[in-house]
């Protein structure tokens, strides 16, 4: 790993006031390039801008794949991230899937300690803040022509990460619009996913949404995502939610949120779960909770839910009824170094550039 220059640092800790999500960069960057078969050494530089042709093919094809990840800080200023080595591995899923190189874990798992640790002061200690690890890929070969390109950037860039989606939220579930399709790229995190879902969402929006629950393409049947999230429904006592597919993310907050809700006594089930379900559980009052998880947000509970042209008002639960509440809670707890870690997925950032 190559610290190519320490920038000087633009940090000042009223960036830690920002209500802004990704948008206040730390002083580094960490830069890989792919050309002719194999990855150079990694550079770690000041954060700024990267020269690109307007032919890079990534513009043209969208060979562009990321993570998000987080780091956190305890009052004792010791620094941790959170089970990194399932995002490495579902990076380089992506990357199998849209035909780009995979990154080795030298220069991913390696380059983000790397560079957390040079930037640890960017990492807050209020609880619910966070700094926001953001590792992406995309082609760079300067052509035209519609096939894969043979020279990548691979980036890790990092941001502050503010409390995220502190109210519930209401969503309104897809009838005609979907996020992906069987045999397509759904399980891979690539930037085309989340254009395409621009779209349907600010057409919820004017319904008076802030989100969208994605069904199955095919009959729009079956919950699938929420948003840019896992989704979990909770019917009576018991936490439902879809099992990953070609056309669902699988989650690292969603993997740990059921780990937590097993251990804890709580029924889960892993199976598909009907929209007409869903609404026969509303009429009935069974239908308690509905929340999406992901590492912007941890947990985000849902207030209403748009069936057709049917606004559900879901009754609010206090924190001790509330699966979502008590999940996120345990779930922070451990990522903040709060709570003992039993799964082993917190993993301490050592100082050693600064000490």
């Amino acid at each position: 790993m190559i610290i190519e220059k320490i920038a000087e640092s633009n940090f000042n800790d009223s960036v830690f006031d920002s209500k802004v999500f990704g948008k206040n960069f730390s002083d580094h960057m960490l830069i890989a390039h792919y050309k002719d078969g194999k990855w150079d050494e990694p550079k770690i530089m000041p954060y700024g801008p990267i020269s690109v042709t307007p032919a890079a093919m990534s513009f043209h094809y969208g060979q562009t794949i990321f993570e998000g990840m987080k780091a956190y800080k305890n009052e004792d200023e010791e620094v941790f991230i959170f089970r990194p080595e399932k995002n490495f591995e579902r990076f380089n899923k992506s990357a199998v899937r849209l035909n780009m190189p995979e990154v080795p874990a030298e220069i991913f798992l390696d380059g983000v300690k790397a560079i957390v640790d040079l930037d640890r002061q960017w990492v807050p200690k209020d609880y619910g803040t966070s700094l926001y690890l953001r590792p992406v890929m995309f082609a760079t070969e300067e052509a035209v022509s519609a096939r894969s390109s043979n020279e990548y950037i691979f980036c890790i860039l990092l941001a502050f990460a503010p409390s995220y989606y502190e109210k519930p939220l209401s969503v309104k579930i897809a009838d005609f619009y979907s996020r992906a399709a069987q045999g397509g790229v759904g399980s891979a995190k690539c930037g085309g996913n989340y254009a395409a879902s621009f779209f349907p969402t600010s057409e919820a929006q004017k319904d008076g949404y802030d989100q969208v629950i994605w069904t199955d393409s095919i009959e729009h049947k079956f919950i699938e995502e929420a948003g840019t999230m896992n989704v979990m429904v909770r019917i009576g006592n018991k936490l439902l939610t879809a099992p990953t597919s070609e056309r669902i993310l699988n989650g690292v907050t969603r993997d740990s949120v059921l780990a937590l809700a097993k251990d804890n006594g709580i029924d889960v089930e892993i199976r598909p779960i009907s929209v007409e379900e869903m609404y026969e559980a509303y009429k009935s009052g069974e239908l308690k909770e509905v929340f999406g998880c992901g590492t912007a947000v941890v947990v985000s509970t849902y207030n209403a839910i748009g069936f057709g042209d049917e606004r559900a008002e879901l009754a609010p639960l206090s924190d001790e009824e509330s699966f979502a509440t008590q999940l996120k809670k345990k779930l922070k707890d451990i990522q903040y170094g709060i709570a003992e870690d039993p799964y082993g997925w917190r993993v301490k950032i050592e100082e050693t550039v600064n000490a």
